[in-house]
């Protein structure tokens, strides 16, 4: 074999790797978008779009469809595909922090039918998140069909959802930004090539199946003096306490929902129900929205139809998410930033009908702030209205509405909407590091089983010879059934230690142990015990048995826990890529 395999390895093979993921991925979105549009057919009988469809129908129809979708697929997720339930960006940031970047094989076919027939039936919910778990889907199967190892199936993950999200808007910057941004990915240099490759082709692939390549025909945007900032600045905060809302309606229907103890698989129903009554009154809220979107473009809503829209929308995907469907949260983030910019344009408007400005160049700006302050993304969001109007000028209004929409999250809350999911889920992910790691290291497989042990009833001289001829600092002591009572350390007997006089004293190794011991279960994971570090000055934890109640097998050092942690950080993983690389290149 020749010396440049490595190069071909370590080179190549990540970016012909990256353009199939990223071909694979628009193909995806195409048949994602398909499957929408077979499923509103099916539904709404009629010509014309989703709304015109949907009001042709009966009442009690428009009613029927979403609570029958939930019936149907409620079921279906929670027993079947539970990790599809959701927006999707949660799960792929989950896989790529707890395991390597593993997605089973079925979420790509259950999350492009499970969220199309939501869609298709009107439930408010957005197809890029499902996209972005659909693309990363993608990239992980292929790598855990080709075996390839833990760092080729993380970067594989990162391709499949650039590319899922730059193929929808055919934005290839804002694919790009949105893994460095949302997804948490562990980024290098290296790396970035990849999946910009893979955005870029998926946005190749996309636009050979979609003519014209737009979602909106957005109007030419002007900033007509410097002093309009102001008013884009005030946009931005109130976008940020309007994502505020959202993820408070969300997360408190999750919670309601939990809290009656119904059947999870019945939930998506209820939803559906919620989808029902409020369509008969405002059937532009429903769906993914694009629809009143583009009115709103077109100057078609005043401040009274888009405040009722608003609210409407508001109310529709908090109850189609918290209810636990499939579907994502940055189409009604862009539907309520657009209509709240339009409120925002129309009072502009009143105040300053002479300036060149219109309610749809706020209906913009307000999308990409909306966008801002329930991802915490800025730099996502304003590629993504970018890459939608393609005007220089918008970029100095949206930076000063998504700054302070994300300061206004950050400070009131702390945590941008997928990051709250998770953190429901007891898992945390801070600053694009997982702080969840030893969450994946078991405390039973780092245990010291040969700690010493002593009786209670040990008298004070034959603790001061075990202590003085023993290599350990600590003691665990246990009582006539064997079972943990309390701690015994070399600071409770250095009092003894240099007055040999007191040896002979009637204490016992009861009157000198700590009886407030903090412990942790043989089943635990190190992440409990790195807590219980933290908070304590001790040097080791005693292991509770699982099968024996009370009785302690063993002793977790903080030594032993820092040696694992660092383990895992640095464990080069056999990466069985090389090998298939190499047979592919082989010389006969």
């Amino acid at each position: 074999m020749t010396s440049d395999k490595p190069a071909i390895y370590t080179i190549l093979f990540p970016l012909m790797l990256a353009v199939v993921i990223g071909a694979l991925a628009g193909l995806g979105a195409v048949f994602f978008r398909w499957l929408i549009e077979i499923g509103i057919t099916f539904f709404w009988a009629g010509e014309g779009g989703f709304v015109l469809r949907y009001e042709q129908a009966s009442v009690l129809w428009r009613v029927g469809v979403p609570v029958l979708a939930g019936l149907v697929l409620g079921p279906l997720l929670h027993f079947g595909a539970p990790e599809v339930r959701g927006p999707g960006v949660p799960e792929v940031m989950a896989a790529l922090a707890q395991r390597d970047g593993i997605i089973r094989h079925r979420v790509t076919l259950a999350k492009s039918f499970a969220t199309a027939t939501f869609i298709a039936s009107g439930c408010s919910v957005g197809r890029e998140g499902p996209i972005v778990q659909i693309g990363a889907s993608i990239g992980s199967s292929l790598c855990q069909l080709f075996k390839l190892g833990p760092d080729n199936r993380k970067l594989a993950v990162a391709c499949g959802a650039a590319a899922g999200i730059a193929a929808t808007f055919q934005a290839p910057m804002a694919g790009t930004l949105f893994v460095v941004e949302i997804l948490l990915f562990d980024l290098e240099v290296a790396s970035l090539s990849n999946i910009v490759i893979a955005a870029v082709t998926g946005t190749v692939v996309s636009r050979s199946f979609w003519s014209g390549g737009v979602l909106f025909q957005v109007p030419k945007f002007v900033l007509g003096h410097p002093t309009e900032l102001l008013l884009y600045l005030g946009l931005g905060l109130m976008a940020g306490l309007l994502g505020l809302a959202l993820m408070a309606l969300i997360f408190g229907i999750s919670k309601g929902l939990a809290h009656l103890r119904l059947p999870e698989w019945i939930a998506p129903a209820l939803g559906g129900l919620v989808i029902g009554i409020l369509g008969l009154f405002q059937p532009h809220a429903l769906g993914v929205g694009y629809e009143a979107i583009t009115e709103v473009f077109k100057g078609n809503f005043l401040f009274s139809s888009a405040l009722i829209l608003l609210l409407v929308k508001l109310l529709a995907t908090s109850s189609c998410i918290g209810s636990g469907m499939s579907g994502g949260v940055f189409a009604p983030s862009l539907f309520l930033g657009a209509m709240l910019g339009a409120m925002f344009g129309n009072v502009a408007l009143l105040i300053w009908p002479e300036s060149p400005m219109l309610p749809s160049h706020f209906a913009l700006v307000g999308m990409g702030a909306m966008v801002a302050g329930t991802t915490l993304a800025p730099i996502t969001a304003i590629l993504t209205i970018f890459e939608l109007s393609y005007n220089y000028e918008i970029i100095l209004p949206l930076m000063v509405a998504c700054i302070p929409s994300i300061v206004v999250v950050r400070l009131l809350h702390g945590f941008s909407i997928y990051e709250t999911r998770l953190l429901m889920q007891g898992i945390r992910i801070v600053k694009g590091h997982d702080a969840n790691r030893l969450r994946a290291l078991k405390i039973q497989d780092h245990i010291c089983s040969d700690s010493p042990v002593m009786s209670d009833t040990t008298p004070l001289a034959e603790i001061l010879d075990q202590v003085l001829n023993n290599p350990f600092p600590h003691f665990m002591v246990n009582d006539d059934q064997g079972k943990l009572v309390g701690i015994l350390t070399l600071r409770d007997v250095r009092a003894y230690l240099n007055k040999p006089g007191l040896a002979d004293s009637a204490k016992t190794a009861a009157d000198l142990m700590v009886r407030e011991v903090e412990t942790v279960a043989e089943w635990g994971n190190l992440e409990e015990a790195f807590q219980l570090f933290s908070k304590r000055s001790v040097s080791c934890l005693p292991v509770m048995s699982a099968s024996m109640p009370g009785v302690a097998i063993g002793t977790l050092k903080k030594d032993d826990l820092i040696t694992a942690y660092n383990q895992h950080i640095l464990k080069e993983h056999y990466d069985p890529a090389y090998n298939l690389v190499c047979r592919l290149f082989e010389k006969k």
